[in-house]
């Protein structure tokens, strides 16, 4: 599926002084939230910033809204918002000052941006902040006044890079819930890079996995957790062969792995509660029932086992 709400690669290629840093990515995001994943040296920077177009393609293209990233960057760059990893705040500038000028910078009118930038900055809960310099902030508040510059303009795609680095539980979890409020919302497309698997998994519905420039992971994760759902894994106390027996007949795929513990899939046309009425003809109790499902951990850690990765 391609179209406005899509972020396109197709066969993207960066290289720094002829060394190849990105290589043939090829791929179609379309998720609400699209988590980026990968080891230190991966790419994921580089891929960052070539999407902001900090960097040109090498070979292949990028294209976000259906604009090519290179040739289409004026008409970009204010639906585009992004939150830097790293701190680049001017010295003695105030939040709602900062707010402000990044939201002109970003298309906005003087006076409307002076407007959404109070409103932002009271958003992320700086309000009471918001005429302090940013010097004097603490690290969970300089994180969320990137943020605000990051949205004050209602961007259609935002990119947030380590958007929890460093934070404390409770300030984590502020922003947590911040970027599935803005996720839920629908207005921006969020691409999310994080080296926090936790971050991912809880904000994104789509992750693309880098190992060594390539690709080697792109997946939908809803789609990955319901069709997790029809891998089980059950334990029984009574006969076990005469209940998978029962569950092969109407269509069930079951591995004995132990003395009343079985591994089952289960086709489309069956559900959970079939099993139970099988258990209770056949006089058999089902005494644990668990979906076999892939974490994230296990997605990625099989990314990074394949020698050259998969699309």
């Amino acid at each position: 599926m391609t179209g406005a709400g899509s972020i396109e690669l197709r066969g993207l290629g960066v290289r720094f002084g002829g060394r190849p840093i990105l290589q043939d990515l090829t791929a179609t995001l379309t998720g609400r939230a699209i988590g980026l994943l990968g080891p230190n040296g991966a790419g994921k920077t580089t891929l960052l910033h070539t999407l902001l177009g900090f960097h040109r393609p090498s070979e292949g293209s990028a294209r976000m809204r259906g604009e090519d990233v290179t040739g289409g960057a004026s008409r970009l760059s204010g639906m585009i918002g992004y939150m830097p990893e790293s701190d680049a705040f001017i010295a003695g500038i105030t939040a709602v000052r900062f707010v402000r000028m990044m939201g002109e910078i970003s298309g906005l009118p003087p006076e409307a941006a002076l407007e959404r930038a109070h409103e932002t900055l009271h958003y992320v809960g700086l309000g009471e902040a918001r005429y302090r310099t940013l010097e004097g902030f603490s690290l969970g508040m300089k994180q969320m006044a990137k943020l605000a510059q990051a949205i004050v303009h209602a961007p259609k795609i935002l990119f947030l890079d380590e958007p929890t680095n460093g934070l404390d539980p409770p300030a984590r979890a502020r922003m947590i819930r911040l970027v599935k409020e803005i996720r839920d919302a629908g207005q921006s497309q969020i691409v999310l890079s994080s080296h926090l698997l936790r971050d991912v998994e809880e904000c994104c519905d789509e992750v693309l996995v880098l190992k060594a420039g390539r690709i080697a992971f792109h997946g939908n994760l809803e789609e990955e957790r319901r069709a997790n759902r029809k891998f089980l894994q059950v334990e029984t106390r009574g006969d076990e062969r005469a209940f998978a027996a029962a569950a092969e007949a109407i269509g069930c795929t079951c591995a004995l792995i132990s003395p009343g513990r079985l591994k089952m899939i289960l086709p489309e046309a069956i559900e959970v509660r079939d099993l139970y009425k099988i258990a209770a003809a056949q006089q058999i109790q089902i005494r644990k029932l668990d979906y076999k499902r892939d974490s994230l951990q296990d997605i990625f850690l099989k990314a990074m086992e394949e020698p050259r990765g998969r699309l």
